[in-house]
């Protein structure tokens, strides 16, 4: 799908990969709603995006926030054409010491509030017999995230969603794309907990303008599964083929970034 002359709303666009997909939609044409919980720091994407697109701050978790957003967009720039499900947050650790609010964070962001707009959005897309729905979710959805528990089990809820609604409607002109990036130079890779180092370590670390262009690329050729990271394909692959060593090589990565030594990524 061209982005040209189409209505786009990217969540999670006050920094990182959504501010980054909000201005390359942008300059690709499109009509950009771009929306955040963080009103502050979303008032200055609006200052880059400039005339001819909104800032609409909201909470995705919320069902009527939801509503709100899309009937303004509607009415301000047009039926909703694109969904970028961006917004997430990397929280917590162990199960064991996670407490539940935590866990209902992470499920509320990283999963539910896909589920809200979808359910809000399907009944127009397929009405006219299309629609692009593009989830956020990461390698940790299609590998493991090592440190972080809620994270790596809701960002597999976000995979598996993704992969439902394409099964489901894709021969009803909805089409989707699931973003499963490594490591991207955002505020998430930037601390010093076991989860950060691990990805830090992983491999390169991207800038959220190039994942935006590889992004932009991929829904271009309606391409379901964008991997910014070529090799988290080959560690998938291992997994599928060997889930026994793929898991004793995760072990390994995790004992050795405890332990402050280089590792190889997942799937060694």
């Amino acid at each position: 799908m061209k982005l040209d002359g189409r209505t786009v709303i990217v969540t999670g666009a006050a920094g990182g990969i959504g501010r980054a997909l909000a201005l390359r939609c942008a300059a690709e044409g499109a009509r950009v709603a771009a929306t955040d919980i963080q009103a502050k720091a979303l008032l200055a994407v609006g200052d880059e995006l400039g005339s001819g697109h909104v800032t609409v701050p909201a909470d995705v978790t919320d069902d009527s926030a939801l509503a709100s957003l899309i009937e303004r967009v509607e009415a301000e720039l047009g039926p909703v054409e694109v969904f970028f499900a961006n917004a997430g947050v990397a929280i917590g650790t162990d199960p064991l010491e996670t407490p539940d609010e935590v866990w209902e964070l992470a499920w509320g962001v990283n999963v539910r509030a896909h589920v809200l707009a979808a359910r809000r959005l399907l009944p127009g897309w397929l009405a006219r017999g299309e629609g692009y729905f593009v989830a956020t979710a990461s390698a940790a959805g299609l590998l493991t995230q090592i440190g972080s528990a809620p994270y790596a089990v809701s960002k597999h809820a976000a995979v598996g969603f993704a992969e439902w609604l394409s099964v489901t409607y894709g021969e009803r002109g909805i089409r989707v794309s699931c973003l499963c990036p490594m490591g991207v130079r955002t505020a998430m890779t930037q601390g010093e907990e076991l989860a950060h180092r691990v990805v830090r370590g992983a491999g390169a670390l991207l800038e959220p303008e190039d994942v935006a262009e590889f992004v932009v690329a991929a829904i271009d050729r309606e391409q379901f599964l964008i991997l910014p990271h070529p090799e988290v394909l080959t560690f998938f692959q291992r997994k599928a083929l060997d889930y026994e060593r793929w898991l004793a090589g995760m072990r390994r990565l995790q004992a050795r970034t405890e332990s402050g030594e280089n590792a190889e990524a997942e799937g060694e």
